[in-house]
């Protein structure tokens, strides 16, 4: 397959469900797009394995448990059959967890399982990923984190019940500026999809799932070596540290 006609590659976590599954769903409207889309139990992925009839884009679904790092570590060598000699142009880490608690009533093993799903594994996967990322034409890292996770938005929650998973996204935005200055020449951005009506966000979201993608995909694919770093809602505004 000659340049011209390659297709932009992407590999996105979390995809049976959410923003996950719309950002693949978006991305296969596009025929220039080959999708990796990743999850914990694909036989059972009813939602994301329907968007192959009619996809203008091509869609590969594989199995990864982002908690298990042996998994995660058999990334590279699931989706090399998949890619060819073409490398990986994004990968999104989207897959997350949220399990409410309070800053005084953290169960440790709580907080634990929260960094392992919601930092470590982004961490642990964009690391594997890197030699394809070097082969890829965009080399864009997309951490999907929330304002939740911003030390100078944290007044206007209070304390809330989201201590653990605040706590795990404020860690993924120093790991996205540090995987920057590390790599400077990776694109790699932290970004909140707004309060989105999912499982997650619950029906009151004001978000829809369609507006918060098509905003994330704009600002990703859109993104230079200047925006680098940034926290960003899925609008493009800047979220404060």
């Amino acid at each position: 397959m000659s340049s011209s006609t390659r297709q932009t590659t992407w590999l996105i976590t979390g995809a049976s469900r959410g923003i996950g599954l719309e950002l693949v769903r978006q991305l296969l409207e596009n025929p220039k797009n080959l999708v990796i889309a990743a999850c914990r139990t694909p036989e059972k992925a009813t939602a994301l394995n329907g968007l192959k009839s009619g996809a203008k884009g091509s869609l590969h679904v594989i199995r990864l448990e982002v908690t298990d790092f042996d998994s995660v570590r058999a990334v590279p060598k699931a989706i090399a059959p998949i890619l060819g000699e073409s490398g990986l142009d994004y990968l999104v880490n989207n897959a997350g967890i949220l399990i409410a608690d309070t800053p005084l009533t953290i169960d440790p093993e709580v907080l634990l399982q929260t960094l392992r799903t919601n930092t470590v594994a982004p961490a642990l996967l964009s690391q594997v990923c890197m030699p394809v990322l070097d082969k890829g034409k965009e080399k864009k890292i997309l951490n999907i984190s929330s304002t939740l996770g911003s030390i100078a938005s944290a007044d206007d929650f209070g304390a809330g019940t989201t201590a653990s998973y605040s706590m795990s996204k404020a860690a993924l935005n120093m790991l996205t500026y540090k995987q920057k200055l590390e790599r400077p020449d990776i694109i790699v951005i932290t970004l909140c999809p707004g309060w989105v009506k999912t499982d997650l966000g619950g029906e009151n979201a004001p978000v829809e799932q369609k507006d918060s993608i098509a905003g994330i995909i704009k600002v990703i694919t859109s993104a230079t070596a200047g925006d680098s770093g940034k926290y960003l809602r899925y609008n493009g505004e800047a979220i404060p540290w």
